[in-house]
């Protein structure tokens, strides 16, 4: 991951992320196939990576079945190449974070769930869209290119591999929220505790 720390906020600046890929194909892929709902019972998300997609990558007798997460080609990648509504379904934060401890800090897609991208912003993960030829072309380049790095960029709102630049989107209020260092809402009421306290002195439900 290329990020940089800057002044404006209290979390990481993120205006680029680069590394290997790791493609997983298909459309409507939803929250319970990234996190099958059984591994929602743990008290932290230590771990939670190696259970990401856990279903489609094992069998009923946990023997590994072909999935691009299995390979290891794969291993070590940190931007995973998608397709369209990636993350509908149910709004389980514990997708994002599973992907983020399996080692994802960017996801290139077609589009996503609204609140799947929410909580991958809340970790610092951008959610970046492009069209569909090009995203599927990004998913050939990284089967035959393992190896090989991919830009994600977020100010310049660009994917670039090899020779090919990927005139990608990126949400207005996420693309000033990474750059800015303003994506963890846990650290900046942090970094603010004294007006956090003098707001709630403030508010008249709040004082008992």
């Amino acid at each position: 991951m290329s990020a940089d720390d800057g002044d404006a906020g209290p979390a990481d600046i993120v205006t680029e992320v680069t590394g290997t890929g790791v493609p997983v194909r298909g459309n409507d892929i939803d929250t319970d196939q990234i996190i099958p709902a059984r591994f929602l019972k743990v008290v932290t998300f230590d771990g939670l990576g190696q259970f990401a997609f856990f279903d489609v990558r094992f069998d009923d007798e946990d023997n590994p079945k072909e999935h691009p997460f299995n390979e290891e080609q794969f291993q070590g990648a940190s931007v995973l190449a998608v397709n369209a509504n990636f993350g509908c379904g149910s709004s389980r934060e514990h997708a994002p974070q599973a992907l983020m401890r399996w080692g994802i800090d960017a996801i290139v897609g077609e589009s996503f769930a609204e609140i799947f991208a929410g909580n991958c912003l809340a970790l610092g993960i951008p959610t970046v869209t492009a069209s569909q030829e090009d995203v599927e072309a990004l998913q050939d380049f990284i089967d035959q290119n393992p190896d090989a790095e991919v830009e994600v960029d977020v100010v310049e709102e660009e994917v670039r591999y090899g020779d090919t630049v990927v005139d990608a989107t990126v949400d207005d209020a996420q693309k000033r929220a990474l750059v800015e260092g303003v994506w963890d809402t846990t650290a900046l009421m942090g970094a603010n505790a004294d007006t956090v306290k003098e707001t709630a002195a403030s508010l008249p439900y709040t004082n008992v």
